[in-house]
């Protein structure tokens, strides 16, 4: 299980860039990032996998598109269970805090990439402990809350 990309952005609701690594702070998020900050959603997590299979319906989408801080391979986000916890390289961890969330009205990504699987697909955390982390760090599960 690894982190295949990692992707940030300074406005919200719009795709985010890919770059090789970013520094998490405790309880706040990545350093820089639109949606960081003293709240629930610090960080978003999507699969590989799923983006593969946009790709694969013939949408012209990549990492960062959906908005996603850090797209994983290996692990089925959406059925982790709220409280569970990751371990993403040596030091940093994270607490599953949303599974997928609501969307009012379809945002910048819905009409860029044709279709958004955020609402379903992706998951959001807090950082309980920070550190930096790499483009294919391991990520593993260290507490499931099931």
């Amino acid at each position: 299980m690894k982190i295949v990309s990692i992707a940030t952005s300074k406005k919200k609701g719009t795709r985010k860039t890919p770059v090789s690594s970013v520094q998490l702070v405790e309880e706040h998020g990545i350093e820089g990032d639109a949606h960081a900050g003293p709240w629930h959603r610090q960080v978003s997590l999507l699969a590989t996998e799923d983006i593969q299979g946009m790709q694969a319906k013939g949408l012209d989408v990549d990492f960062g598109d959906f908005a996603e801080n850090f797209a994983t391979s290996g692990i089925d986000l959406p059925n982790l269970p709220i409280g569970s916890r990751l371990r993403i390289g040596d030091s940093v961890i994270l607490e599953i805090t949303q599974i997928g969330k609501e969307c009012h009205n379809k945002c910048a990504i819905y009409y860029q990439a044709g279709d958004c699987i955020m609402p379903k697909r992706g998951i959001f955390a807090r950082v309980i402990t920070g550190g930096k982390i790499s483009c294919n760090d391991d990520i593993q599960i260290i507490e499931n809350k099931c």
